[in-house]
């Protein structure tokens, strides 16, 4: 009886105190569980062309479409130019530059154009990055590799790619109105069977970082990149937006499908050897290896460039041969003449 009595106690002792607020960390350890934070996994999928999020996770593999892109200054506005991933401009004949602009997921894309024609370099770069080219014709030498190398190709004859705008007719030459959309090409690629995926071996050198600002790098937050005396392109940074916006003809770079002003996280500057042929065609060398600088955040750095091989696609080092990542957006790309003075910025 004493011994139940002294237990008896002890218990109301324990209430006692609990009652009063104490707390025995020997009593929570042994029966309050401990709820560790639930751990999210990220399954985001990046865009492998520019290191930002896919609407479409299953686009990550996708060979990417690229569509030429006229760039004239009387068939300004272009369409579709502000969601391209990656732009790349050349010079071409006359001192005219046209781009081609490439799409990872196609399918998202909206009105894109005026189309224009190939040329080598063009394809060259269009097949270093595995990709499906949307063009309307070509040179005769541009043309010619497009079938030595096999290329998927989308030409101006595949009619059901393409329309005319007849709006745009109303201000402009004929050769300006030819038009596209991902719509069309996604059906067109369908209807023609190719392969939509890369292959097992193919990888891009690309990758990304929230903040690809140049350590070490140059004060560039307006930049000049002369192609020609009818073509400057400038690029100005937006320190609110972290972008640069694009400029050319003296004017914004305007979308036609927006009515808003192109900005890139990345501007990358290549110089190589090129020379006008006797057709007045250019002749652009894009395999090997040269110099350029790159541009992120308001600084610059010198790289060096490489495409070693025409199926390569560019790749990009520090000066020293150290890899480096692009920030996190999308990409324009300069390719100008290493014998002229093509680039000032500050």
């Amino acid at each position: 009886m004493k011994k139940f009595v002294c237990l008896l106690l002890a218990v109301l002792t324990v209430l006692s105190c609990t009652a009063c607020g104490w707390r025995n960390p020997k009593l929570l350890e042994d029966q309050i569980p401990i709820v560790l934070p639930e751990v999210i996994p990220d399954t985001t999928v990046a865009n492998p062309l520019t290191g930002e999020p896919l609407q479409n996770p299953d686009a990550v593999n996708n060979r990417p479409v690229a569509v030429m892109l006229n760039n004239i200054h009387l068939a300004m506005p272009q369409h579709g130019v502000s969601v391209a991933d990656i732009i790349y401009e050349y010079n071409v004949e006359g001192a005219i530059t046209r781009m081609v602009g490439f799409y990872q997921d196609i399918s998202t894309i909206g009105t894109i154009g005026s189309v224009r024609s190939a040329r080598p370099y063009f394809v060259e770069t269009v097949y270093g990055m595995d990709a499906i080219y949307v063009h309307a014709g070509g040179s005769e030498d541009g043309m010619r590799l497009i079938y030595r190398l096999g290329i998927d190709e989308i030409d101006e004859i595949d009619f059901d790619a393409f329309w005319r705008d007849e709006k745009r007719y109303e201000t402009m030459d004929f050769e300006h109105t030819l038009m596209t959309s991902g719509e069309r090409i996604t059906q067109v690629v369908a209807d023609k069977g190719w392969r939509t995926k890369h292959t097992e071996d193919f990888s891009y050198p690309f990758t990304y970082v929230k903040d690809g600002t140049p350590h070490g790098g140059v004060d560039a937050t307006d930049i000049d990149v002369w192609f020609s005396h009818y073509k400057t392109g400038t690029f100005d940074y937006d320190a609110n937006t972290g972008l640069y916006m694009v400029g050319q003809y003296d004017d914004a770079y305007i979308d036609g499908n927006t009515g808003l002003q192109v900005g890139v996280t990345n501007v990358i500057v290549l110089f190589t050897s090129m020379y006008e042929m006797a057709t007045g065609h250019m002749s652009i060398d894009i395999e090997g290896s040269g110099t350029g600088m790159y541009f992120c955040g308001g600084k610059g750095v010198a790289i060096n460039w490489y495409k070693e091989e025409m199926d390569d696609p560019f790749t990009y080092t520090l000066t020293d041969g150290t890899p480096f990542s692009l920030g996190v957006g999308k990409s324009y790309v300069c390719i100008v003449d290493e014998d002229a003075d093509p680039l000032s910025y500050s």
